[in-house]
């Protein structure tokens, strides 16, 4: 467990901030992946909520997992299922193992094409290492705009 300042993790997209539970995925809600929260975006990019480095872009560019200066791994997952696009719908901005600062642009992606292709747009925002932390604390709900405040860590 790790002691020290409390951490901010800032908004990486626009929407509608959720409960992780809300996610139609139990991966997600059930906090298998760790504890977070989910944003239904309403403008199609996301930024580095955080500075760190980027730990991974998967291939198929719906989700980027970034590693903070301070040691949170976090995991952006922008839609559900999502994976199955193969990538289509999405451009990314950033490479593995660049440093990004909290608002630099990770990934563009056009929700109304992920939405025709019948896929839900909820982009759940995941602290990987839990168990790391004493307290995980997502702070807003309802509307965010990027780089509100969204979950302190403690």
């Amino acid at each position: 467990m790790r002691i020290g300042k409390e951490i901010i993790i800032y908004s990486p997209v626009e929407g509608n901030a959720v409960e992780l539970e809300a996610v139609n995925d139990g991966v997600f809600s059930k906090g298998m992946l760790g504890k977070g929260i989910a944003v239904i975006p309403v403008k199609g990019r996301a930024v580095a909520p955080i500075g760190g480095t980027v730990s991974t872009v998967f291939e198929t560019r719906h989700a980027i997992g970034i590693t903070s200066d301070k040691g949170v791994e976090i995991l952006i997952h922008i839609g559900i299922d999502t994976v199955q696009l193969n990538g289509r719908f999405y451009t990314t901005h950033v490479h593995t193992g660049e440093h990004v600062n909290v608002g630099d642009l990770l990934v563009e992606f056009d929700i109304e094409g992920i939405k025709k292709e019948g896929y839900p747009v909820i982009t759940p925002i995941v602290i990987t290492n839990t168990d790391d932390y004493k307290k995980i604390k997502p702070v807003k709900k309802g509307e965010v705009k990027e780089k509100d405040v969204l979950i302190k860590i403690k």
